[in-house]
């Protein structure tokens, strides 16, 4: 399924591909890739075969995988499931360490996650090593606040390029954006619909794409509800990331270039955050 939602991702336009290791998928997106950047894969006639250096990849180095010893290895197993020679991104996932290993969840009998305590400006130094030997273009960090972002800058050679985090109009990170815009930082925001699809709903969470004011827009402009929020991060310089592995919806994610908010509908978009977050991280340490 995500390797054919890959293909149809390309074909339909995309060039951002989001990875990590965590989604434990990258085995299948290497061979979506693989057919795709081959003289082999029968695109329609009417695209060219994509190039390398027309895509953009991302992944993210695990919390299992945070000692300075293990982070080369561990991009090289994901440039080797990828089937690619290097990355244009590599996010450190979350600030905390796991205990070191292969589980990707080690946990305690009591069900408390087993830590391990590898600083992560530790970590930082170990990534900036993948950068000097070309193995990826950036190194950017996911799920940081501003307090670990300033930490890593202050033992930064190379700078974060990238903070990626969840964001939508029920979680709208305006100060970490404006933190982030003045100290160089992009942001990518992962969950930008809000995760309607994922597996743990609550059954009494505010459901982001039957929010009135957005339908109200969607019925304005002849767009769905995602693609006005979709569109309101554009429109505000916030990298987004929407994933689907339906064709239609891959489709409509990319439409949203043919029409523009107004300040107006920006501001009230804006005000519809409760800093509401759906994705929980399950991490009790600070």
């Amino acid at each position: 399924q995500v390797k054919e939602a890959v293909k149809y991702a390309l074909s339909a336009g995309y060039r951002h591909i989001d990875c990590a290791a965590a989604y434990s998928n990258e085995a299948e997106i290497g061979e979506a890739f693989q057919e795709c950047l081959g003289l082999n894969y029968a695109f329609p006639p009417f695209l060219k075969v994509i190039k390398r250096e027309n895509l953009f990849v991302t992944s993210k180095l695990w919390n299992t995988k945070h000692h300075p010893e293990d982070v080369e290895p561990a991009l090289r197993k994901t440039l080797g499931d990828l089937k690619l020679d290097y990355l244009d991104l590599y996010l450190m996932h979350w600030p905390h360490a796991f205990e070191r290993g292969d589980n990707l969840f080690p946990k305690n009998p009591d069900n408390t996650m087993r830590y391990d305590y590898t600083d992560y400006k530790d970590t930082w130094k170990a990534m900036e090593k993948l950068v000097e030997k070309g193995l990826v273009k950036a190194i950017g960090l996911s799920n940081f606040n501003s307090r670990q972002i300033d930490d890593v800058l202050s033992v930064a050679t190379v700078k974060p390029a990238v903070l990626q985090v969840e964001c939508h109009p029920y979680l709208a990170q305006n100060e970490l954006i404006a933190h982030c815009q003045k100290r160089g930082l992009a942001v990518t925001a992962y969950s930008p619909l809000g995760s309607p699809d994922r597996m743990w709903k609550h059954p009494d969470e505010p459901v982001l794409l039957e929010e009135p004011g957005i339908k109200k827009l969607a019925e304005k402009y002849g767009k769905s509800p995602a693609q006005i929020i979709l569109r309101w991060q554009v429109q505000r310089k916030v990298v987004a990331i929407p994933k689907s592995v339906t064709p239609a919806r891959i489709q409509q994610n990319v439409q949203v270039f043919d029409f523009s908010l107004t300040e107006e509908e920006m501001s009230h978009i804006g005000s519809l955050n409760k800093n509401w977050r759906y994705i929980v991280p399950m991490i009790t340490v600070n």
